[in-house]
């Protein structure tokens, strides 16, 4: 049906209303980190006044790409899928297709085996972990004839003893058994996911997989099912490090006459009227010449009519306090607090990792028995890191074991630490250190640990009370670049909608950056 006139001219009406709102929407992102950036992208690319305020020296949080002997290396994240459409379409959208890589497909290998070599690699043809078929060769070598004959057994369970499981680790360990679980898909979910086996939500991480088992029978035929029907996808990063998407949204951002500040830590916030007002400490030096936020002094109050927190979780919980905004932290409220990682990026020279003996990663059947949670081989996956370090030369970030951040005082021990544990965990001496790189990023939880969907919608819908207010990062997306991302599109689309569509008071003509006298200015 089409429209009529009347029904033409009001629409036409409504989308000018809601563009001359757009131009005239104050907006405040606190955090300059991955889903910061691309919150503000957001709000920048339709016309609104945005100012990013960031309390470190630099933009872009766990997505950090510096030079390392002379080498792009990504410090703590360094893939980034494109399976999310929004993902996809904002690569596109900066110019970054070109930029794109697919990994070189390298098995994950598992150590602390029992018997020599005590290290094998993951079967290939598993989801989570979890085999298709026991009785391959590649599973054996794992889990042993017994583990698979254990496996197997799961096939001759009568249809009515499946129930519905929620924990992968007891799903698993009922179905097929501890060797399946310990040495096959604990060291994925602690490698992919950050958490233990028996805190994965089976659903989040692998849905589809408990209707498949209920109506194949078995967990490992619903594995088999499962992934016929899905395609493999490949892991993907940008040439020259993830920082190339970071410069990139600065870069546009800075097109958009985007204020982003650096230095400034924000103390509180608080509704005041119809706006917010938000208060960053001033910097402990002497504001530079040409200032980030076009000549503002630091420590200014800023108005905003929108504020996106795009914090870590204690920090956006002390935010919203101070306005009044009691939220549950979904990392702490139903598990024990996971201990901050430490990760250790090396590159060394060591030509007898040229043919990348145990693939892309090295996870421990036992973390606890190691001295490493993890080692990811970088040059082993990535073609453009390769090239550029060149044979004998190699890239290896390794995460140290839990608790280590009270073990080591010194970044040189943390250092000595990581090349030890990365010895042990590739069964051969990683030669000499020729640079190296300490990070300590904030841990955030994955969206596949059970409870978190609820608990995050609790939180949102706490922080929906407040008008004008979103939040977004990894403590509420999941531990994942891709996610982190795409949740920070979603987030802000509700947040536009309410901001432009719905009720609310239109703003004047007024410039919205306010007078250069204004303390309020944003």
């Amino acid at each position: 049906m089409s429209e009529t006139p009347r029904e033409s001219d009001a629409t036409e009406s409504d989308a000018t209303d809601a563009l001359r709102r757009a131009r005239g929407t104050r907006v405040v992102v606190v955090g300059g980190g991955l889903a910061g950036l691309v919150a503000a992208y957001e709000w920048a690319k339709i016309g609104a006044a945005v100012t990013v305020i960031e309390a470190s020296d630099r933009l872009g949080g766990a997505i950090e790409t510096a030079a390392l002997d002379g080498l792009p290396v990504d410090l703590v994240a360094d893939t980034l899928p494109l399976t999310h459409p929004a993902v996809a379409a904002l690569i596109d959208d900066l110019d970054l297709r070109d930029a794109v890589e697919e990994g070189v497909a390298q098995p994950v290998w598992v150590t602390g085996l029992p018997g020599a070599p005590g290290a094998a690699p993951l079967p290939t043809d598993t989801l989570l972990g979890i085999p298709a078929n026991p009785w391959a060769e590649d599973v054996r070598a794992v889990i042993g004839g017994g583990g698979a004959w254990r496996a197997y057994l799961d096939r001759l369970r009568p249809p009515l003893t499946i129930g519905h499981e929620r924990s992968l680790g007891r799903l698993v360990r009922t179905r097929l058994g501890d060797r399946v679980a310990d040495r096959l898909v604990a060291p994925m979910t602690r490698g992919v996911h950050g958490v233990g086996i028996d805190e994965i939500d089976v659903d989040a991480a692998a849905p589809g997989l408990s209707s498949a088992l209920t109506r194949v029978g078995s967990l490992t035929g619903a594995v088999g099912a499962l992934r016929e029907d899905r395609p493999r996808t490949p892991r993907t990063t940008l040439r020259g490090g993830l920082g190339v998407l970071v410069d990139a949204l600065a870069r546009r951002l800075a097109d958009f006459d985007a204020a982003l500040v650096t230095g400034e830590p924000v103390e509180r916030m608080e509704r005041i009227g119809d706006a917010w007002a938000v208060q960053a400490a001033p910097r402990a030096q002497p504001d530079p010449p040409g200032d980030q936020a076009n000549g503002i002094p630091s420590g200014t109050a800023r108005t905003a009519d929108v504020v996106v927190l795009a914090t870590d979780a204690a920090h956006a919980s002390a935010l919203l306090e101070t306005a009044g905004i009691a939220i549950p932290r979904p990392a702490e409220r139903d598990h024990a607090p996971t201990p901050a990682p430490v990760v250790v990026t090396l590159v060394v020279a060591a030509p007898q990792l040229d043919a990348a003996p145990r693939g892309r990663a090295v996870y421990p059947v036992d973390p606890a028995a190691a001295p490493a949670s993890g080692l990811v081989h970088a040059t082993a996956e990535w073609p453009g890191l390769a090239a550029a370090a060149g044979p004998g030369r190699h890239v290896l970030r390794v995460t140290l074991a839990d608790g280590a951040a009270t073990r080591f005082q010194t970044e040189d021990e943390a250092i000595s630490e990581a090349s030890r544990a990365a010895a042990e965990l590739l069964g051969t001496p990683v030669g000499d250190i020729r640079a190296a790189a300490v990070r300590r990023p904030s841990w955030a939880p994955p969206a596949t640990r059970i409870g978190h969907t609820e608990q995050v919608a609790q939180v949102r819908a706490r922080i929906a009370t407040a008008p004008g207010l979103a939040a977004v990062g990894g403590w509420l997306a999941g531990s994942g670049t891709s996610q982190v991302i795409a949740d920070a599109i979603e987030e802000v689309d509700r947040q536009r909608s309410a901001a432009l569509w719905g009720a609310r008071t239109a703003v004047d003509g007024r410039d919205p950056r306010g007078d250069a006298d204004d303390p309020g200015r944003n």
